[in-house]
C-alpha cells in the first residue's frame, strides 16, 4: 500500500500539487485521471522519486520515501516496476535481452536463471516465440507487453504505468488493461496507472483518483462515476458525445425504474 499525506509540489512560485492525500491499495488497479496540466504526471513522478516533493509524505507500507537517504531510495526502487508511455525498449536489444535488462543490472541470478526468469515473464504476457525479435520487428501492442514483462521481471511490489494505452487501438488497449489487471491481482501488487483512457476507467478502475488543478477532486470506483454529482469529474469523464449518451441512458433507466408503479 502507498499512502500520500499532505503532498505539495511547487515549481518556482507555482503550486502544481496542493495538499494531496490518497491511498493506493494492494492488489488493485489504482488509476490517476485528470486533464492535461492537472498535475497527475507530476504526482506519479513524485511517487517514483523523479521529482522531490516540496513538502508532505509518501509512505510505502509505512516507509517514508521522501525522508530516505539516496542509498535507501536506490534500494527502494528495486521494489518498483515502471511502464513508460512509449514502452522505452532498447532498439539494439532483442525482446529477451530487453526483459533481462533489469535482471542483469540488479539480480544475483546466474545467466541461465536470468534467461529462465525472462522467458517466464514473456510467457506470462503471451510472447513466447518473439524473444529473438527486435522491438522494430513487432507491433506497438507487443512492445507494450514486452515492457510489462520487463517491469515484472524483478517481482516488484509496486507497479507504475504512465499512459500504457497511448497510441494503441481500442482492442489492443483492452488486452493491455486485462493483462495489467490480472497481473496486479496475481502478484498482489500496488499498481498505479496514469491514464486518459476512459475504457480503462470503466473496466479496471478499482480505485480512481481524479486530479483537478493540483487538487484531489474526487476518489472512488468506476461504478460510482456514472452517477457522480461532481461537475468537474462529469465534465471530464463525459467529454465525448458517446459517453454523454451513455450517461443519459443510465439516468433514464434509473428514472424509469424509480417511477415504475409497484404491483
Amino acid at each position: 500500500m502507498i499512502e500520500v499525506k499532505n503532498l505539495y509540489k511547487s515549481f518556482d512560485d507555482k503550486d502544481v500539487l496542493q495538499d494531496i492525500n490518497a491511498v493506493f491499495e494492494d492488489g488493485k488497479t489504482n488509476l490517476i485521471i485528470g486533464q492535461s496540466g492537472s498535475g497527475k504526471t507530476v504526482l506519479i513522478k513524485n511517487l517514483v522519486g523523479l521529482l522531490e516533493p516540496t513538502s508532505g509524505q509518501i509512505l510505502y507500507d509505512g516507509r517514508d520515501f521522501v525522508s530516505m537517504s539516496k542509498q535507501e531510495k536506490i534500494h527502494m526502487r528495486r521494489e518498483m516496476g515502471m511502464i513508460f508511455q512509449s514502452a522505452a525498449l532498447f532498439d539494439s536489444m532483442t525482446v529477451l535481452e530487453n526483459v533481462m535488462f533489469p535482471l542483469d543490472m540488479f539480480s544475483t541470478m546466474n545467466l541461465r536463471e536470468r534467461q529462465k526468469r525472462a522467458m517466464d515473464c514473456l510467457d506470462r504476457v503471451n510472447l513466447v516465440g518473439a524473444e529473438e525479435k527486435y522491438p522494430g520487428e513487432i507491433s506497438g501492442g507487443m512492445q507494450k507487453r514486452v515492457a510489462i514483462a520487463r517491469a515484472i521481471a524483478l517481482n516488484p511490489k509496486y507497479l507504475f504505468c504512465d499512459e500504457p494505452n497511448s497510441g494503441l487501438d481500442p482492442k489492443t488497449s483492452l488486452v493491455i488493461d486485462d493483462l495489467l489487471h490480472s497481473i496486479t491481482q496475481e502478484f498482489n501488487m500496488t499498481t498505479i496507472i496514469n491514464t486518459h483512457d476512459m475504457n480503462s476507467v470503466t473496466t479496471i478502475g478499482e480505485n480512481i483518483i481524479f486530479i483537478y488543478e493540483g487538487h484531489k477532486e474526487w476518489q472512488g470506483v468506476s461504478a460510482d462515476i456514472m452517477g457522480s454529482t461532481n461537475k468537474r469529474l462529469t465534465d471530464f469523464i463525459f467529454a465525448s458525445d458517446l459517453l454523454k449518451e451513455m450517461r443519459e441512458v443510465v439516468n433514464a433507466s434509473s428514472t424509469a425504474h424509480h417511477e415504475a408503479p409497484s404491483e
